[in-house]
């Protein structure tokens, strides 16, 4: 048996059929773990989520911020980018299938010694930390309000963790570390303007996981 952890698919739903070929990848012995962003940029979302759908238990998918943006896109919350690819989904017949089938993705997996997010680990979380928020942001989209959370989802503010955090700010600063963040300071102050690679840190900032004494430092770490 092989575990495999894909990074960001965003609709390439051929390249990621070629890659399966590549690797040999076989549903009845294999998993696949990919660390979201499953949708948007490529030109064939539609076909890459019938394809997970599909595979069953041996695809696990986290979410990533483009997934939460085709649900916030789907309940009109958000409006759609210029270069959104996910008019497929939102047409399809089976859009409220697709829908829910995305809320119900995690947001972190612990799977063979590696803890996966698609983003990032606030350098105050250790593992159990990271797992247990996660839920409650799983939770949120799971549950009977999800359009409510969708609705006070997005700002960068707090820019910070506090355990004192309540309601839509905590559940905020979760989303945000775990499917936006790339820099922090070493007070776990993330920043969000820079797009750019690790090497391009804007100054008093550095990637996430080069901070002093992070707290999952003795873990692999698998991000998109």
């Amino acid at each position: 048996m092989a575990l495999y952890m894909i990074g960001d698919v965003q609709g390439c739903d051929e390249p990621l059929g070629r890659l399966l070929d590549t690797i040999g990848f076989s549903p009845s012995r294999d998993t696949l773990f990919f660390l979201g962003d499953l949708v948007n940029r490529g030109p064939a979302s539609l076909a890459v989520l019938e394809r997970l759908m599909a595979l069953g238990s041996s695809a696990q998918a986290l979410l990533g911020n483009h997934d939460l943006h085709l649900l916030a896109v789907a309940q009109g919350v958000k409006r759609p980018h210029r270069n959104d690819t996910v008019d497929g989904i939102l047409s399809s017949p089976r859009r409220e299938a697709l829908l829910d089938w995305i809320r119900q993705r995690p947001m972190a997996l612990r799977a063979g010694g590696w803890l996966m997010v698609h983003a990032g680990v606030l350098p105050a979380w250790d593992v159990a930390q990271t797992l247990g928020l996660a839920g409650e942001v799983e939770r949120a989209l799971r549950g009977e309000h999800w359009q409510v959370f969708l609705q006070h989802l997005y700002g960068n503010r707090p820019d910070r963790w506090d355990d004192d955090l309540q309601g839509f700010d905590r559940l905020r600063v979760i989303v945000n570390a775990l499917t936006r963040l790339r820099f922090c300071n070493a007070d776990g102050v993330m920043e969000f303007d820079t797009k750019d690679s690790a090497a391009a840190a804007p100054p008093g900032f550095m990637p996430w996981f080069e901070v002093p004494g992070r707290r999952t430092a003795g873990t692999p770490v698998a991000f998109g």
